[in-house]
């Protein structure tokens, strides 16, 4: 692609990345709504002032990571979908904010919880299956047609996916235990199905058959599950439910 018609792409993916931040831009509303979808049913203040400043965190990165990304995969000479630098923004920017976590911020209140965490505490088993099942499924379809270079790529999105779980296992807690879990498993979850979603999309670019249409399906189903609770889940991750 000629220079100047990548410049335009990347100019146009930065401007949407700058709509898209101006209208996810999160307040105090989106702050509580996210910890009551996972699980906190009443938030004080300081809690949503918490899931505020963790959206906040992610989102300030999506303009332009939707400029630089396009012209990373020309020059590289990978090839991607709109769909595939979506969901690589949306990774990458989960990436960068859970490195900044790691370092607490001065004045915050530290709590030590009595429970051991680990990646099972913040994925259930039944994602994790799902993650590897069509991981790996998705791996062989670019092995079986030979797609080395998008083996690559699918290699480093499952790096970041794990990285990012990763980091939000040991990052620093903040406020209360509670809300501080409910965005640690938002965390992690969020970042399997991303990293689901991306895998299939870098290994089927277009649905030609039914195996690709069945890896497409099981893959962004995938994506949906990890990444919302049911009411079921947020039942069962309330104090009283214990």
């Amino acid at each position: 692609m000629p220079f100047d018609n990548i410049v335009a792409v990347a100019l146009f993916m930065g401007l949407f990345g700058l709509v898209l931040l101006i209208l996810l831009w999160p307040g105090e509303k989106q702050g509580a709504k996210v910890l009551r979808r996972w699980g906190v049913e009443d938030p004080s203040l300081s809690d949503v002032d918490e899931a505020v400043r963790y959206l906040r965190r992610r989102r300030f990165w999506y303009p332009w990571l939707y400029l630089g990304l396009p012209l990373l995969a020309e020059s590289t000479g990978v090839r991607g979908g709109d769909t595939s630098f979506f969901l690589a923004t949306l990774l990458v920017g989960a990436l960068i904010a859970e490195v900044l976590a790691q370092r607490p911020r001065k004045g915050s209140r530290r709590e030590a919880g009595l429970d051991r965490r680990g990646v099972r505490a913040l994925i259930p088993v039944w994602g994790l299956v799902t993650y590897a099942v069509i991981v790996v499924a998705a791996a062989a379809w670019l092995v079986v047609h030979r797609w080395w270079a998008l083996l690559g790529v699918a290699a480093a999105v499952s790096t970041v996916t794990w990285l990012v779980i990763l980091l939000a296992v040991r990052r620093p807690s903040t406020g209360d235990s509670v809300a501080d879990t409910a965005l640690r498993v938002r965390s992690a979850r969020v970042a399997a199905g991303l990293g689901l979603a991306a895998t299939v999309t870098l290994a089927i670019p277009e649905v030609t058959n039914f195996g690709s249409w069945i890896l497409v399906v099981a893959g962004f189903a995938g994506w949906y599950h990890l990444a919302h609770r049911s009411r079921a889940e947020v039942a069962r991750s309330r104090p009283e439910a214990a």
